[in-house]
């Protein structure tokens, strides 16, 4: 699956919704980006830390969709923790997923989001459930 195809894939969506957009990935990781805006921000004015946490899920769950037969299985996202480092109010926030277990029916991911100047705002650990279809 191709990152043109993983963004048609999720147009329409929560994700398309939020604005999230795949970037690249490679053997190990996978990168997305989500711009801040008025929608993600809690009356404080900083980024809602729910939309932190849908934006690691999302990440992790698309690495895991692209490491699998995607006509076989389905990818849930069975846990999320996250940890909000800092914050930020406006731009965008760059999310890094790196896979630190891949097994036949669980992955496990280490995501960490970082502001457009590249300050640590969340650090989260995903983990998907592969299901094999019906």
């Amino acid at each position: 699956m191709t990152i043109e195809e993983i963004n048609r894939l999720c147009k329409d969506t929560f994700i398309g919704y939020l604005g999230i957009e795949f970037i690249e990935y490679g053997d190990n990781y996978i990168t997305a980006r989500m711009p801040v805006d008025e929608n993600k921000l809690q009356p404080m004015g900083l980024m809602h830390g729910g939309a932190s946490l849908a934006l690691a899920e999302t990440v992790a769950s698309a690495g895991s969709v692209i490491l699998v037969d995607e006509t076989r299985y389905n990818v849930l996202g069975i846990q999320v923790t996250g940890n909000h480092i800092s914050s930020v109010s406006s731009g965008e926030v760059i999310a890094r997923a790196e896979i630190v277990h891949k097994g036949n029916l669980t992955h496990v991911w280490d995501v960490k989001i970082y502001s457009s100047d590249n300050k640590l705002i969340s650090i989260a650990r995903v983990t998907n459930m592969i299901i094999e279809k019906d």
